[in-house]
């Protein structure tokens, strides 16, 4: 099963984007979600992830009170909101299982100029 992340672009700093996650052919109310961005030349890292059953969520430091992670079961959807974003969020975003990534998707692009 392969998750695929949409909604980058680019966007000045202090804006924000919302990006989505959608599976097809399982239901990701199964199992932990996180997001994880792979900057240039570095590694990919987790940004943020939501549990399956009781939703409880975790952050990476950088981006406490500025991402939020949430889950729309019934739309089979997992989104990122990335406020007051940072040129240093400039990343490839992707989504995936969580603690245990599977296969890795394409991707999403986010930009943030300063």
């Amino acid at each position: 099963v392969q998750l695929q992340a949409s909604g980058g672009g680019l966007v000045q700093a202090g804006g924000s984007l919302r990006l989505s996650c959608a599976a097809s052919g399982r239901t990701l109310g199964i199992g932990g979600i996180g997001w994880y961005h792979q900057a240039p030349g570095k590694q990919r890292e987790l940004v943020a992830a939501i549990s399956s059953g009781d939703s409880r969520t975790i952050y990476a430091n950088s981006v406490k009170g500025r991402f939020t992670i949430s889950r729309d079961n019934a739309k089979n959807t997992v989104y990122l909101q990335m406020n007051a974003l940072k040129p240093e969020d400039t990343a490839v975003y992707y989504c995936n299982f969580f603690p245990i990534p599977t296969v890795w998707g394409q991707g999403t692009q986010v930009t943030v100029s300063s």
